[in-house]
């Protein structure tokens, strides 16, 4: 075997970050050559300022690394023409046939909802998401609070999305899980000011036009309330399961009964409550105080007939990991609030809460 056979067989192992195929399926790699322990390596980027070239450029190095004859490694970094940049997303149509949107999806959706805001759904959707990828599944992360985005700060998400086409985008990967996000895409100071018809056709293109690829999972944080993008999701996502967020107040788990009655008229199944911010345990004593009182979880699972799924404590490694992009599952694993997530997240594993319906769903006609 060449020199150069050797390199392009070690370059054969290095996979694009965000499409995760090896560059040379890809396209991506440009020419290549070795003379004088000098390797020249073309790369084609899809987009102009690709926020991860840094990335594969490491990639190309370490593979090249221990290499012996090689001295030095120079790579040329280049973007993908039109029509390059058309055969690459003619490769990623077979997955998009598989949307998240179809019936016969094997996806698994959840859609995290709530009463009112202020009561830790973004918080609970996000560490949901960290405990099912830690759980060893693959997950999308799909922000659907377009006018009150939080999750790309709290999971961490710092880059935008690429847009190979026009109907074609590539989700933010962030540990493993796949995100989009209005907030990705705008300032996180910018507000949004659209009406009904704006956030639908924008909710549309996060579930048809975003490449989730292959994923087991997509959690969805859904804006508070019964709105225009609430009924967008229960249309589009028939088989999609409800997880509904409250805290110990009455305020906050009367008003989520709506949404339950809402899911249910379009077909929709609640699998369970969450009840955030519980109670406060005493770093000193152990002692666990309600500072907003006791009861709201479990009332509103009672009435509704479904399980209380997990009572979530008041933490300091949740408030800080969702300011700093660090969910307490991933940043703090041992703490009791990441325990009762992950507990929620296996709860949610079991198989007889998502069964496949051939049935028609009451949203079809909405």
């Amino acid at each position: 075997m060449t020199l150069e056979e050797k390199v392009r067989e070690r370059l054969g192992g290095v996979r694009d970050p965000e499409l995760h195929r090896p560059l040379a399926e890809l396209g991506m790699l440009g020419d290549i050559s070795v003379e004088n322990g000098i390797a020249r390596i073309g790369v084609k980027l899809t987009v102009q300022g690709c926020p991860l070239q840094d990335r594969i450029d490491g990639d190309v190095r370490s593979a090249l690394a221990d290499l012996p004859e090689i001295r030095d490694i120079r790579i040329d970094m280049t973007v993908m023409s039109k029509e390059e940049r058309r055969s690459l997303t003619q490769m990623f149509r077979p997955v998009r046939e598989s949307s998240v949107t179809k019936k016969d999806s094997s996806v698994r959706v959840l859609i995290v909802g709530s009463g009112k805001g202020g009561v830790g759904k973004s918080t609970t959707a996000v560490n949901l998401a960290a405990a099912l990828e830690r759980a060893g599944r693959r997950v999308g992360v799909l922000d659907a609070d377009v006018y009150g985005f939080s999750v790309p700060r709290m999971i961490g998400a710092k880059m935008a999305p690429v847009v190979l086409s026009e109907d074609m985008i590539l989700p933010v990967d962030v540990n493993g899980v796949k995100v989009i996000s209005m907030g990705m895409l705008v300032g996180e100071d910018t507000p949004v000011m659209w009406r009904g018809p704006m956030l639908t056709k924008l909710i549309e293109q996060f579930l048809v036009d975003v490449v989730w690829g292959p994923i087991d999972y997509l959690v969805v944080d859904a804006p508070p309330g019964t709105g225009d993008v609430a009924i967008t999701l229960a249309q589009r996502l028939h088989e999609g399961r409800v997880l509904l967020v409250t805290t110990p107040q009455a305020a906050a788990s009367k008003v989520a009964v709506r949404v339950a009655e809402m899911s249910r008229k379009v077909g929709q199944q609640v699998v369970g409550v969450v009840e955030n911010m519980s109670y406060f345990r005493c770093p000193h004593c152990g002692e666990k105080t309600a500072i907003f009182g006791e009861g709201g979880g479990a009332g509103l699972a009672a009435s509704l007939g479904i399980p209380l799924l997990g009572s979530v404590p008041i933490e300091g490694d949740v408030r800080s990991g969702g300011d700093e992009g660090a969910p307490a599952v991933w940043a703090a694993p041992e703490s009791e609030a990441a325990q009762v997530f992950r507990a929620i997240a296996d709860a949610l594993g079991d198989d007889s809460l998502w069964p496949r319906s051939l049935e028609p769903s009451v949203s079809d006609r909405l």
